[in-house]
């Protein structure tokens, strides 16, 4: 017994099944020349030939799901199969990219790091009825187009510039207490231009060094933060960061030359001692401000040049009191 063809479901194969069954017809029908043989002259089917296959809705699902698993077998296999970096890979990558862009140098970046503790500071005092400050006067007078006015009272006026360094985002900054010394008036200057009014709470005159308060902060004052000198070697790498001049905040780089130093001041009045030796420009205007490793953490307070001629200025011996000494004047060692 012949066993019917099977078709699948698919709408594909319809015509194929109606064109089988007007064969049928036609053979067993009386139009067909009584004798059963087709009306044309094309062969008739072979009964025992296969049926060509086409996949039915059941099939297609089968092949989506069998063309997922492989991809996701594949994109798994896939990376095992690549090529493992190499030392020399990684190597080449990083030079490129430092051929390619302009990286901040050392210094740089621990400036960036500390700027934001970094203030400026002066001391404001009577004006010294002397000879010089008298011409000086009459020059400030004449070039704002007054008379000069030679006996005219004296002013308030800058009695010192120097820098400073806050410690605790409450406004506590710590400086030299030569900057300070005699002013009557203290004004600091942030680094987002807040400029307010400080006093004095405490000193360490053993190592020059003041503490401020300032009245008036910044909602985001950044206090810096402050590094042990213990493990620090001549030959490490600093930067200083302050207003030499009054110019700045300016940054110089340099290395540390030495470590407990002793200095003793122009006037011979004070020595100081257990000091770190350094060769980071540093001019008047600096003193105060922080010495910072290359983390911008702080090292020291700078506090006096050396310069054996009367020129108050660089010649390359810069000295900075530890930050274990300054912290304890502000009556927290943080070590």
């Amino acid at each position: 017994m012949r066993r019917p063809a099977f078709y699948s479901r698919s709408p594909r194969t319809l015509p194929q099944a109606a064109d089988s069954a007007a064969h049928q017809a036609a053979v067993s029908s009386p139009e067909g020349g009584g004798n059963g043989a087709p009306p044309d002259s094309s062969p008739p089917p072979n009964p025992h030939a296969k049926a060509g296959w086409q996949p039915g809705r059941r099939s297609f699902a089968f092949l989506l799901v069998l063309c997922a698993a492989l991809v996701a077998g594949g994109a798994t296999w896939w990376p095992r199969q690549g090529k493992a970096l190499t030392q020399k890979d990684i190597d080449s990558a990083v030079l490129r990219t430092l051929q390619t862009n302009t990286l901040p140098s050392p210094a740089a970046k621990a400036a960036e790091i500390v700027r934001p503790s970094v203030v400026r500071v002066v001391g404001y005092g009577p004006e010294k009825a002397t000879p010089e400050a008298k011409t000086q006067k009459r020059g400030r007078n004449m070039a704002k187009g007054k008379p000069p006015e030679a006996d005219a009272p004296p002013g308030e006026v800058e009695r010192g510039v120097g820098t400073g360094v806050v410690i605790v985002d409450k406004g506590v900054i710590l400086t030299n207490l030569h900057v300070v010394a005699g002013a009557e008036t203290i004004k600091v200057t942030f680094s987002d231009g807040l400029e307010a009014v400080a006093t004095i709470t405490g000193v360490q005159p053993e190592n020059d060094l003041a503490v401020l308060q300032a009245q008036k902060i910044p909602d985001d004052l950044i206090p810096a933060a402050m590094r042990s000198t213990g493990d620090l070697r001549p030959g490490d790498q600093v930067a200083a960061v302050g207003f030499p001049f009054g110019i700045g905040p300016s940054v110089s780089a340099g290395v540390v030359s030495g470590l407990k130093r002793s200095f003793r001041s122009p006037e011979g009045k004070q020595e100081l001692g257990n000091l770190i030796q350094f060769d980071a420009a540093a001019n008047p205007g600096n003193s105060g401000g922080p010495l910072i490793n290359m983390d911008g953490e702080v090292l020291g307070i700078v506090t006096a040049i050396l310069n054996p001629t009367q020129q108050r200025t660089f010649i390359g011996i810069g000295f900075a009191v530890p930050i274990e000494n300054a912290a304890s004047a502000a009556g927290s060692p943080p070590f």
